[in-house]
């Protein structure tokens, strides 16, 4: 019989609950998972913005999944690359794909070789954005406050 291969592939930086859902649900689709980590320079084409985490770091940490089988380098945001590479029966995403422009235009690019798009769903309250805004947030200094009567600039004194 058959194994089933699936390919998840994500940026994965600042590895969080959202990531794992989707690792752990494409596992339980498929016989075989290989996890696509997305490389620094594609992550910025695609994102506008390098990850925080280097590629080596990444892929060590989603390699250490349990319910990851494989990891692979992913280079492309052409999922077609990486079916070259990998030969997978069914791509995952998270489900804030569906219905978009790139969602179909994915889904049809991988029915032309015969893969399957499964959508798993997203988790809004966690993302690496969420995570980076919070993470810039605490990094700002603190706006400097006068007490009472002072002025702010410390003029007058």
């Amino acid at each position: 019989m058959r194994q089933i291969v699936g390919y998840a592939s994500g940026v994965f930086d600042l590895f969080h609950i959202g990531h794992l859902n989707i690792l752990r649900h494409a596992k339980s689709r498929c016989d075989h998972l290989v996890a696509g980590v997305v490389t620094d320079e594609a992550a910025g084409g695609m994102k506008g913005r390098p990850p925080v985490v280097p590629l080596v770091e990444r892929l060590e940490i989603v390699r250490s999944v349990r319910h990851v089988d494989a990891a692979f380098v992913d280079t492309s945001s052409d999922k077609r690359i990486a079916w070259q590479q990998v030969r997978f029966d069914v791509l995952f995403k998270g489900d804030d794909w569906r219905g978009t422009p790139k969602g179909d235009r994915l889904e049809a690019e991988m029915a032309e070789v015969g893969v399957e798009v499964v959508y798993f769903p997203y988790t809004v309250h966690t993302s690496s954005t969420h995570l980076r805004l919070a993470l810039d947030a605490l990094a700002r200094p603190a706006a400097p406050s006068a007490g009472p009567g002072e002025p702010l600039s410390g003029a007058g004194r």
